[in-house]
């Protein structure tokens, strides 16, 4: 499914292989990814119930695929909407763009989340403060 105007996420297939030999999940640019990744880690062992993340990025974009168990992806628009995404297979991803405030929230114990991200890390990349969010996505809308 595409991206509809008024969301700042997009959900993606990715392409699934399965034979008796197991499943392969699998993504390239620019088919599948919308960026050329930079960075990527994973998220595991985070115990259910727990929520991470909690902030937006200047210009990163990231993509996520939960590879087991199930995350559910909040994310968190200028105008007071919420939109939640659950990541529960492999196949299933979500592009995050720049300026969306998101937390991940881990359903179950064995949950493991891949993250691709479009730029090398930086803590100034980083908007922790919601209020500093606010302000950032009023101030970019108003130049569109």
């Amino acid at each position: 499914m595409k991206r509809e105007p008024h969301t700042r996420v997009e959900r993606i297939a990715l392409v699934e292989s399965r034979d008796e030999r197991g499943r392969l999940v699998a993504a390239q640019t620019p088919d599948s990814l919308p960026f050329a990744p930079q960075r990527f880690f994973s998220v595991s062992g985070v115990p259910a119930g727990t929520t991470r993340g909690d902030h937006a990025h200047r210009s990163c974009h990231q993509f996520l695929v939960c590879t087991a168990g199930r995350v559910d992806v909040i994310v968190k628009y200028p105008d007071a909407r919420e939109e939640i995404v659950e990541l529960d297979e492999p196949c299933k991803g979500l592009h995050i763009l720049p300026l969306t405030w998101s937390c991940q929230h881990y359903v179950s114990d064995d949950a493991v989340l891949l993250v691709a991200a479009s730029e090398k890390y930086d803590a100034a990349e980083y908007i922790t403060d919601f209020d500093e969010y606010l302000e950032l996505s009023r101030t970019a809308a108003d130049q569109h």
